[in-house]
């Protein structure tokens, strides 16, 4: 059984559109050649265990086999670094259409460096 720092619960997932579109609306960009960072505080007076992601990955990445990678890959690099990251904080991460080409420790090495 996986220890519990190496889960990726439903609780540090966004999931709602009204989330994406605050920290759309919210957070600090990041830009990378592949990514696209949104760093977002939570609501004031929200209780929080950890940070919270969301991923967009568009059809422009390509088709749903390699959206599905570039979006495994980003939920792993999350899963292993999220205790690391403030707790208030969500995380939107935006993949660009030259992510289609990268590696999963490619994507994690370019995450930890933007998030850095």
């Amino acid at each position: 059984m996986a220890e519990p720092r190496e889960r990726f619960p439903a609780s540090s997932r966004l999931r709602r559109t009204k989330d994406f579109q605050r920290a759309s609306r919210v957070a600090r960009k990041v830009a990378t050649d592949h990514f696209v960072l949104l760093l977002a505080p939570r609501r004031p007076g929200t209780i929080a265990d950890s940070a919270r992601l969301g991923v967009t990955v568009s059809r422009r990445v390509g088709p749903a086999v390699t959206r599905n990678r570039v979006k495994r890959a980003i939920r792993e690099w999350f899963r292993r670094t999220h205790i690391q990251i403030d707790p208030q904080l969500d995380l939107v991460v935006i993949a660009r259409p030259s992510a289609a080409r990268m590696l999963g420790r490619e994507i994690a090495r370019e995450l930890g460096e933007a998030f850095e």
